[in-house]
């Protein structure tokens, strides 16, 4: 039997304080919280992914592991770029648009849709409207 994989239905991280996990990820990235309990909190990534958080008494600094979230464009990274900076102190990593350590570890790689292939931006309503299809 051959398997296909449709895309990425999840991402899990740890967090070593879930309600400040979750008051960081809803500034920084407006992401719509989708359902919480005891130490752990779930976000809408996209159309078909969500990001789910777990609390942990203690979480090792991600260095090569990471996820990648895609925004609209790049005035948006560079919004990002200048809040993390700004108001949360967050040193971004060099040589990359948009990376940075969350204040958990968490290793996080920001890319707009330019970056991403049609394919992966066909669900999307603002691809749908513009009657962009692959060829």
């Amino acid at each position: 039997m051959s398997v296909k994989v449709y895309g990425c239905n999840h991402i899990a991280i740890e967090v070593d304080d879930v309600e400040r996990a979750v008051a960081f990820y809803e500034d920084v990235f407006g992401l719509q919280k989708l359902d919480e309990g005891e130490g752990d909190a779930f976000f809408k990534l996209g159309e078909h992914q969500f990001l789910a958080m777990f609390e942990r008494t203690k979480s090792e600094r991600d260095v090569v592991r990471h996820f990648g979230l895609i925004v609209h464009d790049e005035s948006q990274i560079a919004g990002l770029r200048t809040k993390l900076t700004e108001k949360y102190g967050i040193a971004l990593i060099p040589g990359f648009r948009c990376d940075f350590h969350d204040p958990f570890g968490n290793r996080v790689q920001v890319v707009d849709l330019h970056d991403e292939s049609l394919v992966w931006l066909l669900p999307y309503q603002e691809v749908q409207k513009a009657g962009l299809r692959p060829v």
